[in-house]
């Protein structure tokens, strides 16, 4: 038996740009344990940039995912990232309460390039430092039109969002559930989807910063797309490794490493930034999420430009699950592909 009774099931709906993604987790006193999951591609040009452009598709995509997973309970965790959020990390005086959140608020309105009338912000403390008596603050903020619009979204789908995330610190959560975190070791989560990279770095066996690159794989389904002049769904094929015996693979190769320079640059800045931030002059490890993970030939390049050793992101690797049960989706395959909704799936809900 798999399920025990009276244990909670939680679910995770991943909107990408590329695709929709749900994941049904429960969790009993053995670990977690997937339920079912579902993928639908959502047509081109359906989201960019963090743009709805094509409402009835998406809506039609989640149902559609809902439908494949059977799910009973209408409550998802749900996550944002890209432009229309911003993280950022402060250190205030030990406080609590009101005071906490005043203080919170008045370091808000000096650091946030939106009008804090515009957000909406909500925070976490990662760490208290008694000799200091500081506190170190995890503050996120949220554009309230976009987040109101997404929200609508998923509402007319028939769905209650009760949590809503981050793409980062959903791979933060998988991340942690899955692997021991070593306190030696400075860490990159790197999660690439089709517009937005996200970037999480664990420093002292903690969480340090986060930053979203504005860069994705888009540029190289494009590149892929002209080159071999392929339609939408033989490129998507292309891009997870599934047309190995009929097209070029050294002119693929060639065609990808030429358009991921973008991405390389975006990441530079970003490590860089987060060296001199952080006062260390390497990044020890990478671990590779999304779908940037399943393009050929992009891990190896990665890691060689980057000069950091890669690892691809297995958030399934502590998940008992039935092979059977998921209708040939086979997830050892595309495991980097759900380490968001895993990550939403872990939140506990209620």
């Amino acid at each position: 038996m798999l399920f025990s009774r009276g244990s909670k099931s939680t679910v995770g709906l991943d909107i990408g740009a590329n695709s929709v993604k749900m994941v049904r987790l429960t969790q009993s006193k053995n670990g977690y344990v997937v339920n079912s999951m579902a993928i639908r591609e959502l047509p081109p040009e359906a989201i960019v940039t963090d743009e709805i452009r094509d409402r009835e598709a998406v809506i039609f995509s989640i149902q559609s995912v809902m439908d494949e997973c059977d799910i009973v309970t209408k409550d998802v965790v749900v996550s944002l990232s890209g432009h229309a959020l911003i993280t950022d990390k402060l250190v205030i005086d030990k406080k609590s309460g009101a005071e906490a959140e005043q203080a919170i608020l008045f370091e808000a309105e000096q650091r946030s390039p939106f009008d804090v009338e515009d957000v909406a912000l909500d925070h976490h403390v990662i760490r208290l430092n008694e000799d200091t008596n500081k506190m170190e603050i995890l503050l996120v903020a949220a554009r309230k039109e976009f987040l109101q619009a997404y929200l609508s979204l998923i509402i007319d789908c028939g769905l209650n969002p009760v949590i809503v995330d981050t793409d980062a610190f959903a791979v933060y959560n998988a991340y942690v559930n899955n692997y021991e975190v070593d306190p030696n070791r400075v860490t990159a989560l790197v999660n690439m989807g089709q517009d937005v990279t996200n970037v999480l770095y664990l420093k002292d066996g903690i969480y340090h910063s986060t930053r979203d690159v504005a860069v994705g794989t888009r540029g190289i389904f494009n590149s892929i797309q002209q080159e071999f002049r392929l339609n939408h769904e033989l490129t998507n094929k292309t891009l997870q490794g599934e047309m190995e015996g009929s097209i070029d693979q050294d002119m693929l190769k060639a065609t990808i490493v030429s358009a991921t320079e973008e991405i390389i640059n975006g990441l530079e800045l970003a490590f860089n930034y987060f060296k001199s931030q952080a006062n260390i002059d390497i990044i020890d490890w990478m671990v590779l999420s999304g779908g940037g993970a399943l393009i050929p030939f992009l891990p190896e390049y990665l890691q060689s430009k980057m000069q950091i050793p890669l690892e691809i992101f297995n958030p399934l690797r502590n998940i008992e699950y039935d092979p059977e049960r998921l209708e040939g989706l086979q997830p050892e395959k595309i495991a980097p592909l759900l380490t968001v909704p895993i990550g939403m799936a872990m939140r506990k809900v209620g």
